[in-house]
């Protein structure tokens, strides 16, 4: 079904929440593609904030955090401060059946890894920005530890 959207406020499509029940009954791949362009955004903005370089550069290290070995590290870094929500969130996400796989990238790591993005988009879509913005914060750490 087509929306009309020359009557709504195009703003109302970035602050429209969705509620809980919508949110659970969504595909664990499709929170999945919300959560990694939320994942890659905020990203890009921190890395556009603390390191004023070239954006071929700064693709190289927005590579570092978005890549599934990174995530899957963070998943497994986080696991015990996540909510048995969280954890059933990421569990849909990494059992799905995603279509293709990355070439150098093993089936484990990106499955684990579209759990966690998974779980960025439930969170996204809820509008829950505070535990976004928390385990956002704790996956840049990690990565940032991980690569030093």
């Amino acid at each position: 079904m087509e929306e009309n959207l020359e009557n709504q406020d195009c703003f109302d499509l970035f602050s429209k929440n969705l509620s809980l029940k919508e949110v659970k009954a969504m595909n664990p791949l499709t929170l999945a593609y919300i959560g990694d362009a939320v994942y890659e955004i905020c990203i890009r903005k921190y890395l556009v904030l603390k390191h004023p370089i070239k954006v071929n550069e700064l693709n190289k290290k927005c590579i570092k955090f978005v890549k599934a070995t990174a995530q899957k590290s963070v998943v497994n870094a986080i696991e015990g401060e996540l909510t048995e929500e969280e954890i059933r969130i990421i569990k849909r996400g990494r059992n799905s059946s995603p279509k293709t796989v990355p070439k150098h990238t093993q089936l484990i790591d990106y499955k684990l890894a579209t759990g966690f993005e998974a779980l960025l988009g439930y969170l996204y879509l809820l509008g829950d920005q505070k535990r976004l913005e928390y385990i956002i914060e704790q996956a840049i750490k990690i990565t940032l530890a991980d690569s030093i």
